[in-house]
């Protein structure tokens, strides 16, 4: 069997997804598996203006994605958006086309809205034959997601599942498996000898502070609020951010950049504050790890919130006093921690990889 795995490095989410997906199949001895970044076969201009105006957008203008992001969402203007998006799509991806077309493979994987919509068109038009499967790497669901041709949605949870159906997705086409994370998540963790690997304190509570891939926040002024606890802050692609923070670090204050061992942070925490980006939950769902969420970005992440808090899992976005006087509460009640804990483990879905897989 021939599969693809396919993403759009617009965001790092929907690449993460991607990845552990082909390791999932590589490890279950799928030998002709690719994994691709679709923007690798768009126009150059599109492939380098493409993520570049979403980081804008979500960092600089982030009120104009939100816009954006419900005006794409819109029923009464959906025949009007839908044909435009193709034309954009069939005008810029035209190489991604081609390729589909020419490999024709068996299954196609797609994490991201771009190569599904693609992937779906063609299918409609009898152009592949491919099995068009489209894993939704956020707690709800855009329309953006839906595309007449798609044969299978990957769903993180039964609320998804219900969006889906409500936007015209038979019941039948949607499984929920949950979001693909790494299987690294989901082992088993020492977390007095990660403690003592990491550098940390065994004694304190450990709050992880992560800002997503392009290190958004007010995290100077959350460290201060936070400073009576252990922190673990990672800036992520924000070098500024880094070197900004860098200062305030101490014995009980570690500022870290991009990371490649985010499982063991996890691990290493009690509360983990956050943006709220679907795999970023997923990530922590599957280590049962409590969340409060900041600087969301208008669209997908304050509707991941409204998912979260809709199962009692989150409180909403929180302001940093708020979330400073969450923690405070979490540190005299740690009853109320557990009981947390234990209610994240309904949602979590650690083997949505191999769920996935079984799709095809």
């Amino acid at each position: 069997m021939r599969i693809l795995v396919i993403h759009a490095t617009a965001g790092a989410g929907h690449k993460r997804a991607a990845e552990a997906i082909y390791r999932g199949l590589c490890e279950q001895g799928h030998h002709d598996v690719r994994l691709v970044d679709a923007l690798d076969y768009t126009n150059p201009f599109f492939k380098k203006s493409y993520p570049e105006v979403y980081t804008f957008l979500v960092t600089r203008l982030p009120w104009g994605w939100g816009f954006f992001f419900g005006l794409l969402d819109t029923a009464w203007m959906q025949p009007v958006l839908r044909l435009g998006r193709r034309l954009y799509n069939g005008f810029n991806a035209a190489g991604l086309e081609r390729f589909l077309v020419r490999e024709n493979f068996d299954a196609v994987i797609a994490t991201h809205f771009l190569s599904a919509e693609v992937g779906a068109h063609l299918k409609r038009r009898g152009q592949i034959k491919s099995k068009i499967i489209c894993v939704v790497t956020d707690f709800d669901a855009h329309r953006i997601w839906v595309n007449r041709g798609t044969d299978i949605y990957a769903a993180a949870c039964d609320y998804t599942k219900s969006k889906l159906v409500n936007l015209g997705v038979p019941p039948e086409s949607v499984h929920i498996t949950g979001i693909p994370t790494d299987a690294k998540f989901g082992l088993p963790a020492d977390t007095a000898a990660l403690k003592k690997k990491l550098g940390l304190q065994p004694g304190p509570l450990t709050v992880l502070i992560a800002t997503g891939s392009f290190g958004m926040g007010p995290i100077g002024e959350l460290m201060k609020l936070l400073g009576q606890y252990q922190l673990l802050v990672v800036c992520g692609n924000n070098r500024a951010l880094y070197e900004r923070l860098k200062p305030l670090a101490s014995a009980t204050a570690h500022v870290l950049g991009l990371v490649d061992n985010m499982h063991e942070l996890m691990s290493a925490a009690d509360v983990m504050v956050t943006k709220p980006g679907g795999l970023s939950i997923s990530e922590a769902l599957v280590k049962k790890l409590p969340m409060l969420f900041f600087s969301a970005i208008p669209g997908q992440e304050t509707n991941n919130i409204k998912v979260l808090a809709s199962y009692e899992l989150c409180q909403g976005q929180s302001t940093l006093s708020q979330i400073a006087e969450t923690i405070h509460e979490w540190h005299s009640h740690p009853e109320d921690l557990d009981a947390l804990r234990r209610r994240l483990g309904e949602l979590s879905r650690p083997n949505a990889v191999a769920d996935i897989i079984s799709l095809l």
